[in-house]
């Protein structure tokens, strides 16, 4: 799904089935073929987050890499972490092609992909190969469609993957996992961090470290909604939250050939509502918790725009489909722009900026 960013080559790129354009980007990061697009590093970027050191706030969202087949090629395009998965237990194929839909003229995407990977032991041996490497790789943990005990699941996710992970995302918010999204409802949630931390805490013990676990919810989240996971985020020993993942929202979409397509949406029409949940999040849980913004991040305005509502760091995945795989070097780039632009010592210095205005927006 990566290509360049000329307007011929993006033609052709798209002339294919865009599942058979994401796996020749894997292919091609396998080969070397994409070149380093790596800047050097602004100590102005970096941040720490849940005691992890990032050199920069911008990472490569789940979703991309499923298999963990190129996570140390993505951090040479210039990406302070990337984030590998949804894996689950078991491999599954996931939903039935056609499953992947762009929506051009929106700079959007469709999918109903289903969690597709090649399950645990597959990326586990990929990133045991990497072991000791360089760079800051994070696991993205789901659950089986057929499982017949989810939060298990989980659990099994973080005890395989604890040696080989740098932190976790607990995914919970894919709309195409049938019932998924219910464990954000309280007292799901509760029993799901329950089993999860008390996962990592015996894990801990065992190898010596704790990993960070963050939380990764939908952009569908009623006020309530929002009040139940803020509630349940801060009840237990969780050390973030993503926000987040792809919307059932199909407002203000101008490319109408695929927007009827059922899966999750995502790409630059999520911005203003994961933003908006983003700072409403921010609000509830307070300035000591953190959270990573996700959602319609094509730019450093966009990337500057998450933080200044309430992220500590930013991932983008969709956006990168249309322009390419110097995006994030590109990114990184302008957000040094804008510090000098508003004479800020560091990134952190503008978080929460725009929270307010974020936040007064309605859901």
């Amino acid at each position: 799904m990566f290509g360049p960013v000329t307007d011929l080559a993006r033609q052709a790129l798209f002339l294919l089935d865009p599942e058979t354009a994401h796996g020749m980007s894997i292919a091609a990061l396998k080969s070397g073929v994409v070149p380093s697009c790596r800047v050097p590093d602004d100590p102005r970027l970096a941040v720490t987050v849940a005691g992890i050191g990032f050199p920069n706030p911008l990472g490569m969202a789940a979703g991309y890499d499923k298999n963990a087949e190129v996570p140390d090629a993505l951090l040479k395009l210039g990406f302070g972490f990337a984030e590998v998965g949804t894996v689950t237990p078991k491999p599954q194929a996931g939903n039935d092609k056609p499953r992947i839909f762009r929506l051009a003229g929106d700079r959007a995407v469709i999918n109903r992909l289903g969690f597709n990977n090649a399950g645990h032991e597959a990326a586990f041996a990929r990133l045991s190969a990497r072991k000791g490497s360089a760079g800051i790789v994070g696991v993205n943990i789901g659950a089986n469609k057929d499982s017949a005990d989810r939060v298990a699941d989980y659990v099994a996710g973080i005890r395989r993957f604890y040696p080989v992970a740098s932190y976790f995302t607990v995914n919970i918010s894919s709309p195409n996992t049938p019932g998924l999204r219910d464990l954000q409802a309280r007292d799901s949630l509760k029993a799901l961090l329950e089993a999860v931390l008390a996962a990592r805490a015996e894990e801990a013990s065992r190898i010596g470290r704790s990993l960070p676990v963050f939380l990764k919810i939908a952009p569908d989240l009623t006020e309530e909604g929002l009040d139940d996971v803020a509630a349940e985020a801060l009840a237990h020993d969780l050390d973030g939250l993503i926000i987040s993942n792809t919307t059932l929202s199909r407002d203000d979409l101008t490319d109408r050939r695929h927007a009827a397509e059922s899966g999750g949406l995502s790409g630059a029409p999520l911005f203003r509502l994961s933003t908006a949940v983003l700072a409403k999040m921010r609000q509830r849980v307070g300035a000591a918790l953190p959270l990573v913004g996700v959602g319609g991040v094509g730019s450093a305005e966009d990337a500057m725009e998450k933080i200044r509502a309430g992220a500590d760091l930013v991932q983008l995945y969709s956006c990168m489909i249309y322009e390419g795989p110097a995006l994030p070097a590109r990114i990184l780039r302008g957000l040094s722009d804008l510090l000098d632009r508003d004479g800020a010592g560091s990134i952190r210095d503008l978080r929460d900026s725009r929270v307010d205005h974020w936040a007064a927006m309605k859901l």
